[in-house]
């Protein structure tokens, strides 16, 4: 399979390309080149004018297309989830299992390694966000559940991060005095859902965390000039990414502003989203919980927010549109960022010769034309 995609703008993260041609070869992206240098042989593929980028990177993800991770935590829940992102330009994906007894974390590490057996370069790893977190930050997760973590449970952990790509936990949890062991084993430590105050959450970024869960979400904010919890810790820490929802429900557009200036390119544009992304649904189970849909809004009985409904595109429009992030920069967030936080740059997150062809054309008004997954385009 060898073909070349002609006639669009190239936002390959570095720069924006025109006149300028990709060729795929097999799963990989094989040169950039003028048009006007293409072998005249070569299969062409028009773009149109619209905007060719890396496909989008989405490191939160509890479920989308009516389906949810902690719901059914199988393969074919996966496929679903990854048919559905591919709809909104999101080719990779990090599925998202959120606060549960030992044995769903060990169903869902197990769902994990038989999907990777046979799926590449599309969800990227297991994300387990909590048990080891905050009550008083627990959000939609369920307090019974929260707890701090088993000597069997760390080494199970630990014995199985080759497919746990991060783990969420709050910055005071006694867990967290196994950062440096997580980190050592190769998986991205996430405080989140915490409490803490600045200095405890400063410690966890110090002993290796390098990820903040949905900043400004379910953590001790900056309550006063006194007092910079660990959102302050987060802004603060240079060498720290952290992921933010850009749907205006679960962080201010104003705020997500203050976060860019802050964070630059540690900022990455997450959806944590659940069964309401792409799908036409007023409510879902979420942990024992229904959790109902009302105009893109996700909350529990309670009216705790739990999860969100967007997609990636839509964030990307937002980003632009309510923000004020120019297009190249914001795409970034939404790839290359998110590349790098988990250490996937080298094949995934840019338009680059070598790099993995998971490729996202969509319109000048950001609607999705096609995504290309290993070199192999998905939409009809």
């Amino acid at each position: 399979m060898k073909y070349a995609l002609i006639n669009s703008v190239i936002y390959t993260a570095y720069e924006v390309l025109y006149g300028q041609a990709v060729i795929v070869e097999d799963d990989k992206i094989a040169a950039i080149l003028p048009e006007s240098e293409l072998p005249p042989d070569i299969q062409r593929l028009d773009l149109k004018g619209h905007n060719l980028t890396a496909g989008f990177i989405d490191l939160q993800l509890n479920g989308c297309g009516g389906v949810m991770v902690n719901e059914e935590p199988t393969v074919k829940t996966l496929e679903i989830m990854q048919a559905t992102n591919v709809r909104y330009g999101c080719t990779s994906f990090l599925p998202t299992f959120i606060t549960a007894p030992d044995e769903g974390i060990k169903s869902a590490v197990k769902m994990m390694r038989d999907y990777l057996k046979t799926h590449q370069n599309q969800a990227l790893g297991l994300h387990l966000e909590g048990p080891y977190l905050s009550r008083e930050k627990k959000g939609v997760h369920r307090e019974e559940y929260i707890r701090e973590i088993s000597p069997e449970m760390k080494d199970f952990l630990c014995e199985n991060a080759d497919v746990i790509t991060k783990i969420t936990l709050a910055a005071e949890n006694p867990t967290a005095r196994y950062i440096p062991d997580f980190v050592e084993k190769g998986i991205v430590v996430s405080v989140g859902h915490s409490n803490a105050t600045y200095d405890v959450a400063k410690q966890a970024f110090a002993n290796g965390a390098t990820f903040a869960t949905h900043l400004h979400n379910a953590m001790s904010p900056i309550s006063s000039g006194r007092a910079m919890g660990v959102v302050g810790a987060v802004l603060d820490s240079d060498d720290v990414y952290t992921g933010i929802i850009v749907d205006g429900l679960h962080v201010e557009f104003g705020n997500i502003k203050i976060a860019k200036r802050a964070k630059g390119e540690k900022l990455c544009i997450v959806t944590d989203s659940t069964a309401a992304a792409g799908a036409d649904i007023e409510q879902f189970q979420f942990v024992g919980k229904t959790v109902y849909v009302r105009d893109g809004k996700c909350y529990d009985v309670n009216g705790t927010l739990g999860g969100a409904s967007i997609t990636m595109i839509e964030s990307v429009e937002n980003a632009v549109k309510q923000v004020g992030i120019p297009l190249d920069e914001t795409l970034r967030m939404c790839n290359l960022y998110p590349a790098q936080a988990i250490g996937v740059d080298d094949k995934l997150g840019s338009i680059e010769v070598g790099k993995i062809a998971n490729l996202t054309v969509f319109t000048h008004d950001f609607q999705i034309i096609n995504t290309a997954v290993n070199g192999v385009w998905q939409l009809d």
